[in-house]
């Protein structure tokens, strides 16, 4: 079980490190070791110390973060930190972490760590502080390949997920998207708190439910079966939203 998660910071805007660190600075399960203006000046510290997390801008001088994460052995998690949204399907390919779109604000930031951590350190209860701050969320998104494009799904508007042997279908206030992604990787891009597996076939987002009766949620017109897998992990995790 992990304390902490040692982090770099590669980016070349000075402002941009600062609030960085300043971020980073926040948070107890977070310790910078190093901040560097370059992947090239950067590249030996990483392969010493061998950082648990990476916070990679991508247009910088001389070799951009995309081009330098091929060349990571071992490669930490990174999250990618840029002003322009058209990466994010090289991102994705590159399996990166998350992808935080500047400016972004200490929440955004907060979830994106959490998550990580909390793969990290299942057992470790996230920082009482963060969780009680009664800040107005921002809209969360995450990039799905869909056919030949690349989408981006505002996970607020999901009300659930279906399994469709290799595909992945996902219910939306306004429309069903088909995506060629499992279940596990889809839980990895989604806010954990926020959305439960119920069964082999089905995950669903916990806001959206209406009601729950015999083993069976409803959302909307949708009627979804809760498997005695996850049963007892959803009604756990409904008891501790109480």
């Amino acid at each position: 079980m992990k304390d902490k998660l040692t982090c770099y910071i590669i980016e070349d805007e000075h402002l941009a490190q600062e609030i960085l660190e300043e971020y980073i600075s926040k948070v107890s399960f977070l310790e910078l070791k190093g901040t560097f203006e370059s992947p090239l000046e950067a590249a030996a510290h990483l392969a010493a110390d061998q950082p648990d997390l990476l916070f990679l801008d991508i247009n910088m001088p001389d070799l951009d973060g995309l081009s330098f994460i091929p060349m990571l052995n071992p490669k930490p998690m990174i999250i990618l930190t840029t002003a322009y949204d058209q990466y994010a399907l090289k991102a994705y390919d590159l399996e990166v972490k998350d992808y935080l779109l500047k400016p972004f604000t200490f929440e955004r930031f907060y979830k994106a760590v959490l998550r990580l951590y909390q793969e990290q350190s299942p057992r470790q209860a996230p920082e009482k502080q963060a969780e009680k701050a009664e800040t107005k969320p921002e809209q969360e998104y995450i990039f799905l390949k869909v056919g030949h494009r690349i989408q981006k799904v505002a996970t607020r508007d999901i009300l659930f997920v279906e399994g469709m042997k290799d595909y992945l279908r996902i219910h939306t206030r306004d429309e069903k998207i088909m995506t060629l992604l499992n279940f596990a990787k889809l839980e990895e891009l989604l806010p954990g708190q926020d959305f439960a597996r119920v069964h082999r076939s089905f995950l669903v987002a916990i806001d959206k439910i209406d009601h729950i009766e015999k083993n069976r949620i409803q959302i909307g017109d949708q009627i979804i079966p809760i498997s005695d897998t996850y049963a007892e992990a959803f009604y756990k995790m409904l008891k501790g939203l109480q």
